[in-house]
């Protein structure tokens, strides 16, 4: 059997069924204090994830979680919070569930252990594209599937893990192994090692996104305003980068289509939406070099 860290008995909390509340939330805080140090111990490998991944996208290609269970969900909401943030297709960023999309809601039993599974669901993938393999236990036979096809086809290959001794280790081409130690309740991997995949996955996708231009500075120059809150923040932003009030900001993201980007370029040049499109376009979309002249 293999060695599991997150399976392990934690010594801090093993009265905590006998704890008032406050003590139970303040064990449960307490060991997730843990979680943001035992990331920056990692910090290293995970830029190196970021490089992947972005070169990869500027070659056309697409990054893909692959998970079970928790890990599995955790993908998929990543993946689900690329295209309103950053205006990118929903093709782009993937995440894939062992079991299916019905496995999102409830536990689909031996869908982990299925090799020829992962195998198969990887099939989406292609040479140019990015796997990202997210296990805490870094053991699933599901995912030693998904491997095993990408290194078929050349894929470049990510591990996401909080076991240094896990089985995904050995075949990815770059591992990120945050050891967050035992859970607050022992093998319930959604505490501890699902905060800290979460957090791994929002620096591989933010940090990927501004390495090929989705920012400007720190701002969201590329999200769809698509609802009240989002126009106001499209306002706001237009309105710092470009030095205008919110009226003319509001006005200009009017005139071109609520697009962040156009409205900033079409302001800052004095040219009209049109024009600032085609700059854009000759830019690759990255702002910066548009209006950084």
């Amino acid at each position: 059997m293999s060695e599991i860290i997150t399976e392990y008995r934690n010594e801090n909390t093993k009265d905590i069924d006998l704890l008032p509340t406050i003590d139970i939330v303040r064990k449960i805080n307490n060991e997730d204090k843990i979680v943001a140090l035992a990331v920056e111990y990692e910090l290293e490998n995970i830029a190196k994830a970021v490089d992947v991944i972005s070169k990869q996208f500027l070659q056309g290609g697409k990054l893909v979680y692959f998970g079970a269970g928790t890990s599995g969900r955790l993908g998929i909401l990543d993946a689900s919070e690329c295209p309103p943030t950053f205006s990118v297709d929903s093709s782009m960023v993937q995440g894939v569930i062992a079991g299916g999309d019905i496995a999102m809601r409830y536990a689909v039993e031996g869908a982990e252990d299925n090799f020829e599974a992962g195998y198969a669901d990887a099939k989406i993938l292609n040479k140019e594209d990015v796997c990202v393999v997210i296990s805490a236990s870094g053991n699933p036979k599901y995912l030693l599937g998904v491997l095993s096809y990408a290194e078929e086809i050349g894929c470049k290959t990510i591990g996401i893990t909080c076991n240094s001794k896990a089985k995904i280790a050995e075949e990815v081409g770059t591992l990120i192994c945050v050891e967050v130690g035992p859970e607050v309740i022992a093998g319930s991997s959604r505490l501890k090692a699902g905060t800290a995949q979460k957090m791994v996955l929002n620096m591989l996708t933010t940090g990927s996104m501004i390495k090929i231009g989705k920012t400007y500075e720190n701002f969201m120059i590329d999200l769809n305003a698509t609802n009240e809150k989002l126009k106001d923040r499209a306002i706001r932003i237009v309105s710092q980068i470009a030095g205008v009030s919110f009226a003319v900001a509001y006005e200009k993201l009017i005139n071109c289509n609520w697009k962040i980007k156009t409205a900033i370029v079409s302001l800052i040049l004095g040219i009209s939406p049109e024009d600032a499109n085609r700059k854009l376009e000759l830019k690759n979309g990255v702002l910066r070099k548009v209006i950084k002249q």
